[in-house]
Parts: C-alpha cells; structure tokens; sequence
C-alpha cells in the first residue's frame, strides 16, 4: 500500500455549503483535520448543545467557514475529553478553565499537563470526597438547614446552632456541631 499526499483543501463559494476542509490520507483512510460540530459531538459523546455552551465558555474554540459553519481541529476532540473527564471528577466550569488557560497557546493538555492538573485539585476533591460521606451518613438525619422539624433536630442541632455557621445545610457542607 502507498500513502498519498494530503488532499488539497476544497475553495469555498458565497452560494455554496461546500467548506475548506483539508484532508489527511494514512493508508488508504482519509483522516480530516477538522471536524464539523456534529462529528465532534458524535465522536466525543458529547451534544452539539453542550459543545457550542463550551465553546462560548472559552473552554473550546473553533473557525467559522465562509458559511458560518464551525470547524473544529481535531485535537479538540482531547480538550473535550479533559473537560468531560474534570467534570465528572466534580471541577467546576471555572476551575476547568483556568487549567486550560494555564495550557500555552491554548494548547490542548497531554498526560503531563493532566498530572500536574490532577495534583493541584487533589485538595479540592479531597473535601468533596468527606462531603459526600457526610451527606451519605447524614441525609435521613437533621442536616443543620434550620427547619428543626424532624424529632432529631433537637438533638443534632439544638436552637439551631448549625445557623451561627452560615445559610444552608450546614450538617452536610461543614462540621458545626460535632
């Protein structure tokens, strides 16, 4: 088998939906270099919804063709996943993003950028992981929202104590009255 040179990019016309999509051959495969929203989208696992709001976000980015069509470089298809994989470790959009941001020239993350990544948000998961044993351990029990309306309450949180700690649940987001 003989490898072909790459494929000159298609020209654009005003009246037509053709775009300028270069083109890679390995093999007897052509590979584009870059890839329109519903490619992405089927090849990250990702909605089209979800890849425009990142984009608008600023965790992605693409080019617009002539016919404003976006076309997305291939190695988005890892930035996409980088931001996938940090939200289903529990990162936030920001928290996310400042990572990528940190990246030179908006480059996409490799394995080395990931463990640098991974490290510095250890702390962070750390208190998420003692979060949710708290909630595991204590949802059917007075979580410090102030309500005082089940018969535990006013044993877990007398007078509301857990209110001088702050708003909200106090019992899942914080130890207040151990």
């Amino acid at each position: 088998m003989h490898s072909t040179p790459a494929v000159a990019p298609q020209t654009s016309t005003e009246n037509s939906n053709q775009t300028s999509t270069a083109t890679q051959t390995t093999g007897s495969r052509q590979i584009a270099k870059e890839l329109t929203i519903g490619q992405l989208a089927q090849r990250s696992g990702v909605a089209t919804s979800a890849l425009r709001f990142y984009e608008e976000q600023g965790l992605i980015s693409s080019r617009r063709t002539t016919g404003n069509q976006r076309r997305y470089r291939r190695d988005m298809l890892r930035r996409v996943a980088f931001i996938r994989v940090s939200q289903n470790v529990g990162m936030p959009l920001n928290a996310i993003r400042a990572a990528l941001d940190r990246l030179p020239e908006g480059r996409t993350p490799n394995r080395e950028d990931w463990a640098v990544v991974s490290a510095s948000w250890q702390s962070d998961l750390d208190a998420r992981i003692r979060q949710l044993v708290r909630l595991r351990d204590n949802l059917t029990e007075c979580i410090g929202c102030g309500c005082l309306s089940l018969d535990t309450c006013m044993l877990a949180n007398p007078y509301d104590i857990c209110g001088d700690h702050g708003c909200g649940p106090r019992r899942l987001l914080e130890d207040c009255a151990e």
